[in-house]
């Protein structure tokens, strides 16, 4: 018997994300064969489209499910929060966005 590493538990801090923000795809997401009338395995997201937050559910009583409607796809899709980034908020200390624009200061 192997073990089972325990996975976070996200729901026990406040959704990253809420209702009308602006977000951005990090990542492609495809049809895992839960989104019905596309074929499994077809593209549903790519990276960088953008849309809006229009709800915020939970999966297992574990995850927040964010649904992103992707308006110039015409879809809502269900999102993970490490699938999506902000397009509303400022970033905060430590993320990718910082380290580039410090990297690129420092460049100079």
């Amino acid at each position: 018997m192997g073990l089972v590493r325990e996975q976070e538990v996200e729901i026990r801090e406040q959704p990253r994300f809420m209702p009308g923000e602006r977000v951005r795809a990090t990542r492609q997401v495809r049809n895992d064969g839960t989104y019905p009338g596309k074929d499994i395995g077809e593209n549903l997201v790519r990276k960088g489209d953008e849309g809006f937050v229009r709800d915020v559910g939970t999966f297992l009583q574990q995850f927040y499910i964010y649904a992103v409607e992707w308006v110039e796809r015409g879809t809502i899709v269900g999102m993970r929060a490490y699938e999506i980034m902000s397009l509303d908020k400022a970033a905060t200390p430590g993320t990718s966005e910082i380290a580039t624009c410090l990297r690129k200061a420092t460049a100079r």
